[in-house]
């Protein structure tokens, strides 16, 4: 196993869980960190240069049916203001984006039971029919094949579903009975085969997580092949029954999304706003660790801070849809500039290994 480092860069992964807990553990050591960071730093400016691509976030529903125990908007937190946008303040909102140059959409929610099939269809269609050159991207949650399907008819381009967590036990750990790792795994297999760009990800850091979960982590990444992968810190939440557990690691997410990075050397990668809530620098070694996305927030300025997953999530100056400016210069600082583009996965075909 001495050369399993070498042979997952040589690669862009490994034969099984156990190879993989290896790579996680060799990563403690500051050599090994800086030599895989450095490959996927390479990779990175291969296929994408110095772009760093923005997408407009709009979290346009803080309601959800469901009752994940680490989320602070999950269904039986009664100290959540709740809000649901109209289809005129979400198209409102993305005129805005689109006016500051925006060209990609993220609209996230929890699973609203209002969002029925035909109302999303609607807000598709609206969005689209208005600025039918954007990327449009959902993210609102496990639906089923015909819902998916419709959305897809319907326009929508891409679709985020974090799996959370790819092992079972610990799956059942941190969700209700109700909820089921199978389900979400068959919901983002299922979208692959729509034709969706899909995106995953992962909490780093969630309570009871080892590297042996991790390890599952990646090996499920390298069988999903998705286009995106968004991971973060597990950050508590104040109303939450993991209020009084441990941050997730920094330093873990960044030698992660090295490991991502050379994993799947095409995958468009965030530097999530969780990693910027934990470390002030955050976003930026974000990227120099080899992500290339940025999602700043659309939403209207009265309802930021009520979609509140964890606490003091940030959702002002840098964050926000109107700080671009400061967010391109802290970008540049770092050799980096903002692509507003709309930025699709980078191909093979079209780009060569």
């Amino acid at each position: 196993m001495a050369d399993v480092v070498e042979r997952f860069v040589r690669d862009h992964g490994l034969a099984d869980e156990e190879e993989y807990g290896i790579l996680l553990r060799r990563l403690e050591k500051p050599e090994t960190a800086e030599y895989l960071r450095t490959e996927a730093v390479r990779l990175q400016r291969m296929y994408y240069g110095n772009k760093v691509y923005v997408r407009g976030l709009l979290e346009y529903t803080n309601y959800c049916r469901n009752n994940c125990y680490y989320c602070g908007i999950q269904r039986e937190n009664r100290k959540v203001m709740r809000y649901r946008l109209t289809l005129e303040e979400i198209l409102a909102c993305c005129e805005e984006g689109w006016k500051l140059g925006f060209r990609t959409f993220v609209l996230q929610g929890g699973e609203d039971p209002f969002d029925t099939e035909e109302r999303v269809v609607k807000l598709i269609h609206s969005i689209k029919a208005a600025w039918p050159d954007c990327a449009l991207t959902l993210s609102i949650g496990e639906r089923s094949y015909e819902c998916y399907q419709a959305f897809r008819r319907a326009g929508a381009d891409r679709y985020l579903l974090r799996h959370e967590t790819a092992d079972e036990t610990h799956y059942r750990s941190l969700h209700p009975a109700d909820r089921s790792l199978g389900a979400r795994k068959q919901c983002l297999f299922e979208l692959k085969r729509l034709g969706f760009q899909t995106g995953t990800g992962f909490l780093v850091g969630s309570p009871g997580q080892t590297y042996r979960e991790l390890a599952k982590d990646l090996a499920f990444l390298k069988e999903l092949q998705p286009e995106m992968v968004g991971i973060g810190p597990f950050i508590p939440h104040r109303d939450t029954r993991f209020a009084g557990e441990q941050a997730g690691s920094v330093e873990l997410t960044l030698k992660l999304l090295s490991v991502i990075r050379i994993l799947l050397p095409r995958v468009l990668l965030p530097a999530t706003t969780a990693l910027g809530t934990l470390a002030a620098d955050g976003r930026e070694r974000g990227f120099m660790a080899g992500a290339n996305v940025v999602m700043p927030n659309l939403s209207p300025k009265k309802n930021r801070k009520q979609y509140s997953l964890y606490d003091n999530k940030l959702c002002e100056g840098a964050e926000a849809a109107e700080g671009l400016k400061a967010l391109d210069a802290r970008m540049r600082a770092v050799g980096y500039e903002l692509c507003m583009d709309r930025g699709d996965a980078a191909r093979e075909a079209e780009i060569g290994s």
